[in-house]
């Protein structure tokens, strides 16, 4: 790394559940950040895709799809697929190829169209994908996956259903602060307690839903940026994308199995502390120099999971900092102020690029009524599938 990364432009489609092709959603987020940017798309010289691979095939080559979409004017392109990661490695690609001298301009697109209920394995009979298996075999769908989770805090760390639903009673009270959002209506715990239950401990409102939706980043280099850009901008300083280590004691689905750990000496980090150190350290900064963080709150148990793992606090402390309001707007660290998955549910593609768009404008101070006061410094972290990590480091 000799440079920073700067991001011009983001821009988003709102989440909801539309009923429209992911490409529409990804064309109109594509618009909003060239707009914002203040370029035209045929300024762009690549275009990087996150794939949805519920889109028909289309989707399965998003950066020329959305490129079709836009008009084919001549960008180089690529199309990457890493499941809930799929946005970080589009942002990874992208920086790349600027850092390289490939492309002084490029755009990030990610969108989805995604299916009523929980997600489950693309069609057709695939035994050697651990994805299919584990709903096959095991019936382990997300929310079975989002129970245990829970009740592993519940039983190490004494967390409470009730500390699990103050979770969402936060992420909501954001979320109606934000424009893009999909549930924009503060949530009450009896509200919470009320929902019906899915995956003991866990209720309705305590997982994510799954929604249509898109957004998209322009970045550029530090010298494209200083004839474009304006008097502040936003620079991305850090990309993690690592895989996990054996042993790992607890497992990740779709992971069924024990592994080495019975003979080896487990690590002496899990696969998400690691994904977060490895972003401190490309940034040259640790968690006491953030200002805020967005996570990958799937459920809420999870995202008190991603406290420690971001080493917000310490193991099993994640529930104090949440009673402090440590977590919460005005906090000493707050988390979601976009109101996470919690307001937007998931849509796989466009996930990580969304929290980039978030520390954009916080960092930029455009965030309106769920702005943090003096952000310098901001983290967005999530996970794919089979091990894809994702942290990306962004700063003004």
């Amino acid at each position: 790394m000799t440079d920073d990364v700067v991001v011009l432009g983001a821009g988003m489609h709102p989440w909801g559940k539309w009923g429209r092709s992911f490409v529409e959603y990804g064309a109109v987020a594509a618009r909003a950040a060239l707009a914002d940017a203040g370029l035209e798309w045929r300024d762009i010289e690549s275009i990087v895709g996150a794939d949805t691979v519920r889109g028909g095939y289309p989707g399965y080559v998003a950066g020329a799809t959305f490129a079709k979409a836009l008009g084919w004017q001549g960008a180089r392109v690529t199309s990457v697929y890493a499941a809930c990661a799929s946005g970080a490695q589009a942002i990874n690609t992208a920086r790349a190829q600027i850092l390289s001298g490939q492309a002084d301009v490029v755009l990030v697109v990610g969108a989805d169209a995604a299916p009523k209920g929980f997600f489950r394995p693309a069609g057709g009979d695939r035994p050697d994908d651990p994805d299919w298996l584990r709903f096959r075999v095991l019936g382990a769908t997300n929310p079975t996956y989002f129970g245990l989770y829970a009740r592993r805090r519940m039983a190490v760390h004494g967390d409470t259903p009730e500390d699990f639903a103050q979770v969402k009673v936060k992420n909501a009270a954001s979320g109606a602060l934000n424009p893009y959002a999909r549930y924009r209506k503060p949530v009450t715990a009896e509200e919470v307690a009320a929902s019906a239950v899915v995956a003991d401990p866990l209720r309705l409102l305590d997982i994510c839903a799954t929604s249509d939706g898109g957004a998209a980043l322009v970045l550029a280099g530090t010298e494209f940026a200083r004839r474009h850009g304006g008097a502040y901008p936003v620079r991305i300083r850090a990309v993690s994308t690592v895989t996990p280590r054996f042993p790992s004691t607890v497992l990740d689905l779709p992971d069924m199995a024990t592994d080495s750990a019975v003979a080896v000496q487990p690590a002496a980090e899990t696969f998400r502390e690691s994904i977060a150190r490895v972003a401190y350290e490309e940034a040259g900064i640790g968690p006491e120099d953030l200002s805020f963080a967005e996570v990958y709150d799937l459920s809420t148990a999870l995202e008190l999971q991603w406290y420690e793992d971001l080493g917000l606090c310490g193991r099993g402390e994640a529930v104090k900092l949440l009673r402090e309001g440590a977590t919460g707007p005005g906090g000493r660290i707050p988390v979601n102020v976009s109101g996470g998955l919690a307001s937007f549910g998931e849509a796989v593609p466009a996930q990580a690029i969304a929290q980039v768009c978030e520390l954009t404008w916080q960092l930029r101070g455009e965030a309106g009524d769920r702005q943090i006061a003096g952000a310098r410094v901001g983290i967005a972290a999530n996970q794919g599938l089979f091990g894809h990590g994702s942290a990306v480091v962004a700063l003004r």
